[in-house]
């Protein structure tokens, strides 16, 4: 059968560098950092002390206070940049047809703070099992996409991927899908996560695998440099609306770019740690590369997963090279992360709409915090270190790889 081309008509992102796609769009060409010290617990005998928290955020300016409470952070993330993804792709939600419409969405973790309240208050407690009635649905990693269908009446596949970091790169591979094999119209995907909790840096710190750079946070997510010690955590949400091409052309719609093919695979290797010759990366971009029916010639910018981890970005560099060869030198690759910090099981949407927005645009946004060589990098690859540099980008790839050995990685070209 012949597959259905799939664009995408709507974007939503809540970052900790902004808080619409507008505002997260100017940061990020402003190489503006979202690192600052935790507001949300006391962090005085943590390790690490600061994160990307949102800022200038309160999730009743957009949901109803009684339905707000019902919810954990990550939903109310959820709601507010699907609500603006819909808004922007102008859909007429009483002309759809809502059975092929669907809500696929990726979380790492899920509700980890109610998770966590629930338990001290019961710990604190004098043993009696006194649980909010809304614990398990305010925890459920699936709460976000049903709160979204239920909002908007949307009848199509409904639920949640959860591949660790991968999680919303996989939600839109199996978006992409759908609509190709004529399943559903639209598809609400993307991801969301709030584990900037007293158990999400513990963990994360326990780990080793947080910066530790307390004395200048900003400074901190510096992915590629020689001296990173470790990725930043972050928070928000990025939400895009799929569409298949004739139905979105039916209608009019704004056409941002058209999501040409995703790849999977894994690792094999480790719980926590790439496999140090990247060959689980190098396997998924071949795959995204052949399911797009591209070439490595092809490709203009990589959006990498780039945490700012000793081994994961030289891990991630190496399969470049291998995979795209003596191309690699003629690609704008950057790291987003330098900026917003790593936001879990929504940094494949976010990620995502930096690449299609830098498509838009003809600007990569910068990596910032680059200040050390390292040599075991290849010197020949444009990292888009600390300024945003000017190109016309016709085909941008985003890399996303989460603990458990995931590889998800998509690709969206300029619209012919």
């Amino acid at each position: 059968m012949e597959l259905k081309r799939v664009v995408v008509t709507g974007l939503g992102a809540l970052t900790p560098i902004g808080n619409t796609k507008d505002e997260y769009w100017n940061a990020l060409i402003s190489g503006k950092s979202g690192a600052a010290p935790i507001t949300y617990f006391d962090t005085e005998k943590f390790k690490t002390k600061f994160a990307c928290e949102l800022k200038n955020f309160n999730a009743t300016d957009f949901i109803d206070r009684k339905e707000a409470r019902k919810m954990d952070r990550f939903t109310q993330y959820a709601m507010v940049a699907s609500d603006e993804a819909i808004a922007d792709s102008n859909l007429d939600l009483d002309k759809v047809n809502k059975l092929k419409v669907g809500v696929i969405w990726g979380a790492g973790i899920g509700g980890l703070e109610t998770f966590q309240n629930e338990v001290i208050n019961y710990c604190d407690g004098d043993g009696s099992p006194r649980f909010n009635p809304f614990f398990i649905p305010k925890m459920i990693a699936d709460i976000a996409p049903g709160n979204i269908s239920i909002k908007n009446g949307f009848m199509g596949p409904n639920y949640t991927t959860v591949s660790a970091c991968a999680s919303s790169a996989n939600a839109m591979i199996d978006a992409l899908n759908y609509i190709r094999l004529g399943h559903c119209d639209v598809i609400v995907t993307g991801g969301s996560e709030a584990a900037v909790t007293i158990a999400g840096m513990g963990g994360f710190n326990a780990m080793h695998a947080l910066s530790t750079n307390n004395d200048n946070p900003q400074e901190a997510s510096k992915p590629f440099d020689a001296t990173r010690d470790g990725f930043v955590l972050g928070e928000g949400a990025g939400a895009i609306v799929l569409e298949e091409y004739e139905h979105a052309k039916a209608r009019g719609a704004k056409i941002y770019a058209e999501l040409v093919g995703g790849g999977l695979s894994s690792d094999a290797y480790h719980m926590t740690a790439p496999h140090p010759e990247g060959i689980g990366v190098m396997a998924v971009m071949r795959n995204c590369l052949e399911n797009a029916g591209l070439k490595p010639e092809d490709v203009d910018h990589i959006n990498t997963h780039g945490t700012s981890t000793p081994l994961g970005d030289v891990a991630e560099l190496k399969a470049i090279s291998e995979v795209f060869g003596d191309h690699a030198k003629n690609i704008n690759i950057n790291s987003t992360k330098s900026m917003t910090g790593h936001l879990l099981g929504a940094a494949g949407a976010v990620e995502a709409i930096a690449s299609i927005m830098a498509m838009e645009h003809g600007i990569v946004p910068p990596t910032i915090n680059h200040k050390v060589v390292d040599e075991n990098i290849d010197p020949k690859l444009n990292l888009t270190l600390n300024t945003p540099q000017k190109r016309d980008i016709k085909v941008a790839m985003s890399n996303t790889f989460g603990f458990g050995g995931h590889n998800a990685c998509v690709v969206f070209k300029k619209l012919d």
